[in-house]
């Protein structure tokens, strides 16, 4: 087979265009309440609670598009950049927006809700099959002196066609898909896979109190028959609550906040208050593009990634503890909200180990009082800035290491404010502050190497799986990556496959994918059995290929019972790119190979830009004897515009492989210099490259080929020894010498060695 089968197991936040065929339902109150009481159920009793969450942005999350709840100027406002126009207005009575539709052609649409309010807030329209989505131009509801009270484009200076994921009638704009589980109270999407419709329904339109508390029916019953009741009980469940927060870890509170509070996989059962994280969703990981290497945020990643690295969230800090719930905002202004445990004299709590001195002081931040430099949130919680106005702070709460800068490539809290020094200039300063502390080597370095392509990185995660000291995300994004190492990682996957943390286990089991049936069905079962659903469904990924008479007699019926139900919520997360891709390889690896051609091109429908579902879907042809459509679906996929150079390369390099395979090395070897120009760290391009240019007897460029790939991959072995079989065949032995002495140095084992050392000697002695 030409290619390696790829596989890509993770949520992919892309999409397409709107489907036509109208089989779906605008979204609206479940009829089945499932115990949910009626919105308006817990106002008589809980006043002040109801009070406090009226203007949250809880509350604010979801609103029926009204005066009072729009705060956006429709007072025939118009809007343009670059290329995007849109005229905003009202018409007996509704909202409305005048502009360029699905088709490309300009209409007029009624606003059917508003969606948040601070800093920005967005609109939302109703299509046919029961999608809602959402417009890319936004109201700054900012003051005016602060920028605000404007409309503004969500995508500064671009211009999405119509047919592209990122319009506004795009699948990366869709409610249902993206926004929706997390802006009202117990949302299922209800998406039929086959028309790509939803019948989308909620308990509660916003986020009220039943998304926290859970379904209160019982509770409300209860209050009715008991209104002179006391205000004390002995359980949650004696007065009707599903569950007591009282009773919660700090850690377990913190996971009722995540499922939206974080950047994760839902596991296709909504959510469930009171349950535990892991039996929703699965967390994301640190990895490239969501977080830098040392954990600090880059990507729109939420709290709790960050939050779950930090020494508060081990030391038992849940977010109730700075957020009032029912608010959102936090308890206390200012450096007063850290100063309630880390103070030398603070009020009674239970964090007394953090009571070490007072460190709202110049002896501390070292930084004029009052000043920017003196808040506790600007060293310790640095912000960026998403949906343009929207700056978020970083909840992992680390000490400022500009010393690490170089190490790890991430930014530093000093210099996002000093910006006219460097990171070093402010490590020498803390160094001055607070002398040369000893500390251990931090995970973000680790990352780095790997991320660099480090030659020791399976024994750097290793060892960073190892410290079971290390946060339970930052052990488990080490899982991940020594997955993506493939067989040398192995080893260390196999203990962790029995780690305490439910994270660990869920990222280690993907390594194991690969293995013979047998070996690993009896590798895997156990994990069938694990408490956390992520587990069990990562342990269903990995097993969905083995026969079924390699499962022991007495589990079969239940293990094709959770394949069944596993094939089912994935169909209804398939309304996104990356669902699309999880469900084709599930049913690749089922042995289905038509329907999974069909999701890949489903995927491909809903955006044509997602490169894993195009890249899955050409090897899937080239194994199957259909080259022709693996050549097609490339050279579509390269003649795509706006496509990131990496991606570009990728499919190029595939293309080339493919041509050379079929006797077309002429256009093959055009095909590899784009590559190799796209993917100038990938050394097994500029190999392949320099062995095609050989066969061409073109032995110039073959060498000049291979010794650009050693200009970023110095130390690599193969492109030692093409260097080494092309100079020796050139009768060039001077120059041959010299890169035996290389591989001899970087890979003294090499079987390759032997016949050159036996033929002359050992160069490097």
């Amino acid at each position: 087979m030409l290619l390696r089968y790829v596989l890509v197991l993770f949520l992919w936040l892309a999409g397409g265009a709107v489907m036509a065929a109208d089989s779906g339902a605008r979204p609206g109150l479940a009829k089945d309440r499932e115990g949910y009481a009626d919105a308006a159920s817990c106002l008589g009793c809980h006043q002040e609670q109801a009070e406090q969450w009226q203007q949250s942005d809880h509350s604010w999350a979801m609103r029926d598009a009204k005066a009072g709840n729009v705060l956006g100027n429709f007072a025939d406002q118009t809007f343009e950049d670059a290329g995007v126009s849109a005229r905003f207005f009202q018409k007996d009575g509704r909202y409305f927006v005048h502009t360029e539709g699905r088709d490309g052609k300009p209409g007029d649409f009624p606003i059917q809700y508003s969606f948040g309010h601070y800093p920005l807030q967005q609109y939302l329209v109703s299509f046919p099959n029961g999608h809602l989505q959402v417009l890319t131009i936004a109201w700054d509801s900012r003051p005016k002196e602060a920028g605000g009270q404007r409309w503004f484009s969500l995508y500064p200076g671009q211009r999405f066609a119509p047919d592209d994921a990122l319009h506004w009638t795009g699948r990366f704009q869709n409610w249902n898909a993206m926004c929706a589980d997390c802006h009202s109270t117990r949302l299922m999407k209800h998406y039929d896979d086959k028309t790509d419709a939803f019948a989308t329904t909620w308990q509660e339109q916003t986020v009220g109190c039943q998304g926290c508390h859970g379904p209160s029916q019982a509770h409300v019953d209860w209050a009715k028959q008991n209104k002179s009741a006391s205000k004390t009980y002995a359980s949650a469940k004696e007065i009707g609550l599903p569950f007591d927060f009282k009773a919660l870890s700090s850690q377990e509170l913190v996971g009722q906040c995540a499922f939206c509070h974080s950047r994760r996989q839902t596991l296709g059962v909504g959510q469930q208050p009171g349950h535990p994280q892991l039996d929703t969703s699965l967390p994301a990981t640190l990895r490239a593009g969501l977080y830098h290497a040392d954990g600090q945020i880059d990507g729109e990643v939420y709290e709790f990634g960050s939050f779950s690295q930090s020494k508060m969230y081990a030391a038992g800090v849940a977010c109730t503890d700075c957020h009032n719930p029912h608010t959102g905002k936090v308890r206390i202004e200012g450096n007063g909200l850290c100063t309630q445990c880390h103070n030398a004299n603070p009020p009674v709590t239970r964090f007394a180990k953090l009571q070490a001195k007072n460190y709202d002081s110049p002896e501390h931040h070292h930084h004029p009082a009052g000043s920017p430099g003196a808040q506790c949130v600007n060293c310790h919680m640095a912000s960026k800035n998403y949906m343009v106005v929207d700056p978020r702070r970083d909840h992992d709460f680390r000490l400022p290491r500009p010393d690490l800068t170089e190490q790890t490539g991430s930014p530093d809290a000093c210099t996002a404010c000093h910006s006219e020094q460097k990171p070093a200039w402010a490590a020498k300063a803390i160094e001055g502050w607070f002398g040369s502390p000893k500390r251990p080597k931090h995970y973000g370095e680790a990352f780095h190497a790997v991320r660099q392509g480090d030659p020791g990185s399976v024994s750097l995660l290793g060892a960073v799986i190892a410290d079971i000291g290390s946060p339970p995300i930052v052990r488990a994004s080490a899982a991940q990556q020594l997955v993506e190492l493939g067989q040398p990682g192995l080893n260390t996957l196999r203990w962790a496959l029995n780690d305490d943390s439910a994270l660990v286990r869920a990222y280690a089991i993907p390594g194991f994918a690969r293995m013979p049936p047998e070996p690993r069905a009896r590798l895997l079962l156990a994990q069938l059995d694990d408490t956390s659903l992520a587990v069990r469904d990562e342990a269903l990924k990995a097993l969905a290929d083995v026969p079924l008479e390699a499962i022991p007699a007495e589990r079969r019926d239940a293990f094709s019972q959770q394949l069944a139900d596993y094939e089912k919520r994935l169909r209804g997360n398939a309304d996104l790119p990356g669902g699309r891709l999880n469900l084709a390889v599930f049913l690749q690896r089922r042995g289905q190979t038509e329907q999974a051609i069909e999701q890949y091109q489903q995927a491909l429908r809903l955006d044509a830009h997602f490169i894993p579902a195009r890249v899955n879907l050409v090897t899937l042809y080239s194994g199957s004897n259909q080259s022709d459509k693996a050549e097609q679906l490339l050279r579509e996929g390269l003649a795509l515009d706006g496509l990131p150079a990496t991606d570009h390369g990728n499919l190029a390099y595939m293309l080339a492989l493919l041509l050379v395979e079929h006797g077309n090395s002429e256009e093959g070897v055009k095909w590899m210099s784009t590559a190799a120009d796209e993917l100038p760290g990938n050394a097994r391009v500029r190999y392949n490259q320099g062995l095609l240019l050989a066969q061409l007897r073109r032995p110039g460029e073959a060498a000049s080929a291979l010794a650009k790939g050693l200009e970023t991959s110095p130390d690599d072995p193969d492109l030692l020894y093409a260097l080494i079989y092309l100079h020796t065949s050139a009768g060039q032995l001077d120059q041959a010498k010299g890169y035996v002495q290389r591989l001899q140095q970087v890979a003294p084992n090499d079987p390759r060695l032997e016949p050159i050392n036996r033929q002359w000697g050992n160069p490097a002695q």
